[in-house]
């Protein structure tokens, strides 16, 4: 490819879809730390390769894993997008006041932080 934008859009699908088979991988083996690494290395290849996130959604999620979450990701980039971050229930807190803290200091709106915890999948009935 001779292009360098076409190149690094077609790294980054290649990429997500190896992270994403990484990432069932490490769910499989309840290694929530590798899926925090994996759910940051997506945004970074989001921002950086596909060129699709926005500062607002690059400071949640980079503050997100600064105040403690294993990793941070943009997913749902259609009305401005959302970030899901992976926290240890006792970090959870910490990560909601760091996000609000930044997001608040940088003069942008508040985010709408909702905390989730994860349950079996749909499967046959």
């Amino acid at each position: 490819m001779r292009d360098p934008v076409d190149a690094r859009r077609a790294r980054h699908v290649l990429s997500e879809n190896q992270r994403v088979l990484d990432c069932v991988a490490a769910l499989q083996d309840s290694d929530f730390a590798a899926v925090g690494r994996i759910f940051t290395a997506s945004h970074e290849s989001m921002r950086d390769d596909f060129e699709i996130t926005t500062e607002h959604i690059d400071l949640i999620a980079d503050t997100a894993v600064r105040a403690g979450a294993l990793g941070a990701r943009m997913t749902g980039g259609g009305f401005g997008g959302c970030v899901i971050a992976l926290a240890p229930t006792d970090r959870t807190a910490a990560v909601d006041e760091a996000v609000r803290r930044a997001v608040r200091d940088a003069g942008l709106e508040q985010p709408v932080i909702t905390a989730t915890r994860a349950a079996a999948g749909a499967g046959p009935a």
